[in-house]
C-alpha cells in the first residue's frame, strides 16, 4: 500500500479529482486547504499573500493512501492534470504504508483502504 499526498494549485483541484474518479478501484481521498512556501519563501509569487511577517501561497494537499497495483496510476494522473509548467506547481509524496485499520470493521491491510 502507498500513501499519496499531493500539494496542487487550488484551480486545478476540480480537473485532478474528474480524472481521479476514472481509475478503477479508487479508495477514496481527503482534501485540505493549506498555506506554505516553497524554494522563493513565495517572495515573488503571483499568488502570495502575507501572514504576520512571512509571505505564503495558498494550496491544496490531497490524500489518499490506495493498494501497490494503482498507485502508479494514481500519481501520473495527478501529476500531468496539476501541470502549468509554471514554478509552484506543487509535489507528489510517495510513502510505503505498512498496515491499514478500518475502525467499523476491524479489517486490516488492503481490505482496510
Amino acid at each position: 500500500m502507498k500513501e499519496i499526498k499531493a500539494i496542487v494549485r487550488p484551480f486545478k483541484l476540480d480537473d485532478i479529482i474528474s480524472s481521479l474518479h476514472k481509475i478503477e478501484g479508487l479508495p477514496g481521498l481527503t482534501i485540505s486547504e493549506v498555506k506554505g512556501f516553497g524554494r522563493t519563501k513565495a517572495k515573488d509569487a503571483a499568488d502570495s499573500f502575507q501572514d504576520g511577517l512571512h509571505d505564503y501561497v495558498k494550496r491544496t494537499k490531497i490524500e489518499l493512501v490506495v493498494n501497490n497495483n494503482i498507485f502508479e496510476e494514481v500519481v501520473n494522473v495527478i501529476q500531468t492534470t496539476a501541470h502549468t509548467g509554471n514554478p509552484g506547481d506543487g509535489k507528489i509524496f510517495v510513502i510505503d504504508v505498512s498496515n491499514t485499520v478500518r475502525i467499523r470493521t476491524n479489517e486490516r491491510g488492503e481490505q482496510a483502504i
